[in-house]
Order: structure tokens, then sequence, then C-alpha cells
């Protein structure tokens, strides 16, 4: 799909992967609203964009907010092409921890968003996106998912986070499936370790370690506009679809 004059709905986009993508896209010639609960973050970084890009605070666990979202996109460009899921909360907590288990509400808020807020998103876009004029191969739109690695190699303290984004993977393909008849790709990304804000908050002695001892090579973070450059090839190649691509620099994380 060519990106010039697109819409694409992009969630997570105040800060990290999401801002790093809504700033691809916009400057490959789409136009994108940007969506977060930073409201202070969103203005700051898209307040001044309102030609081609709009921002909105919503909190993607709550369907109705993608709903209106959605809408807003569609009301003030004619159409939504492109969504890209990239909101996300880490929730550390361990099953048992002091003779606690993991809290309920906590599992539930890191299911709501990481795994409910994506096929919020995936449904609202994947309607919108069925009123497109097809292109020359029949394509009326791309969704990009963001899983992670902790889906495969979960962490101590991870259990939410690791089965949310397993979630995203797993609902992936069969999404795909349910709407390639109406010309619509829906694809996953899975990173390893980033610099974003769930990173940030790390010394400096722990992010080196990991990086040390898990990654392969290039023994760094990924760049968040390393995503980004993925996100959009995956929207300008037509032939990628219903599978999950991990970028991690071979990243193999040990139990802790």
């Amino acid at each position: 799909m060519e990106l010039t004059d697109k819409v694409a709905l992009v969630t997570g986009a105040a800060s990290g992967l999401g801002l790093a993508t809504s700033q691809a896209l916009l400057a490959a010639g789409a136009r994108v609203l940007a969506v977060d609960v930073d409201e202070g973050r969103l203005q700051q970084q898209f307040g001044e964009l309102s030609n081609r890009a709009r921002h909105r605070v919503v909190d993607v666990s709550d369907d109705l907010a993608v709903q209106a979202a959605v809408a807003e996109a569609t009301d003030a460009w004619g159409a939504l092409h492109i969504a890209v899921n990239c909101a996300g909360i880490l929730g550390p907590s361990k099953t048992l921890s002091k003779g606690q288990t993991f809290p309920p509400k906590l599992w539930n808020r890191v299911i709501g968003i990481n795994l409910t807020g994506t096929f919020n998103v995936v449904r609202h876009a994947a309607l919108a996106m069925t009123a497109n004029q097809p292109n020359a191969e029949g394509e009326r739109g791309v969704i990009v998912n963001t899983a992670s690695g902790a889906a495969w190699q979960g962490q101590m303290g991870q259990a939410a986070y690791s089965a949310s984004k397993a979630g995203v993977i797993g609902l992936t393909l069969p999404a795909a499936r349910d709407l390639a008849a109406h010309g619509i790709r829906v694809m996953a990304i899975a990173p390893g370790l980033f610099e974003t804000g769930m990173s940030a908050g790390m010394p400096t002695k722990v992010s080196q370690h990991l990086i040390d001892q898990t990654i392969l090579f290039p023994t760094r973070m990924g760049r968040p506009d390393e995503f980004a450059g993925l996100v959009r090839h995956i929207v300008e190649n037509a032939y990628l679809n219903a599978t999950t691509i991990s970028i991690d620099a071979g990243t193999r994380v040990g139990t802790r």
C-alpha cells in the first residue's frame, strides 16, 4: 500500500514505538490520528500538526473510546487505511510473592490494554476499512499489532505481560483469515529490548547487563525508528500477511 495521503490510526502514540511510528508514517506522506492516554505528550508532539495529524485521548481497553477514535479519523479525512497497535503496559508481578498471589486487578488491566485493547482496534479499524475503495490488488487496509519477545521468553514477573503478548500473536492469524475476503492484511511485530519508556526506568547497570548477556548482535537496545521502519515496510509490502516478525537482534533471555 502506498502511504501518500493514506489515513492511519496509531495507539500508544505519545512516546516510544508509537511516537516513532507516527512520525515515520507522517514523513511518508500519510495522515495520522495519534491516540494515547497521555494528553500532555500528545499535545506536545502533535499539537502543531493539525493539517496532517490529529490527536485524541483514548484508553484502548474502552471499546466505545476506540470506536469514537476510528470515527474521528474517518470523519476528518474520509477513510481509515492503516491501524498500528502500540499501546501497552508491563504490569510486573510474580504469580506468588510474599504470600500474596498476582493481583487480579493488575492482571485484568494488563490483558485489557495489551490484548483486548488491541482487538478493539482491530475490530473497529477493520469495519472502517471495508468502506475503502480497493487498490489494484484489492487491498483496502493494513493492521499491524505489537507483540513482544516476551510472548516466547517471558521472565519472572511477566505472567500477565507474556500472556497478553502471546495472545496478540494468537489473534493475528485468525484475524487475517477473517479479514482476507475484505482485502485487509493483519500482521504482528515482536520487538525485543528497545529504547522506550518501558526500558528507561532501568538502572544503567541493569540495562547494560541485559544487553551484554542477552542480545546477540548488534549489542545495544533497538531504536524506535527501527521498529517504525519495519511498520512502514509491512504497510508497503503487500505480500506480508498473517504472521509475526521478530525484531530483536537475536535476543535470548534467561529466567530473570
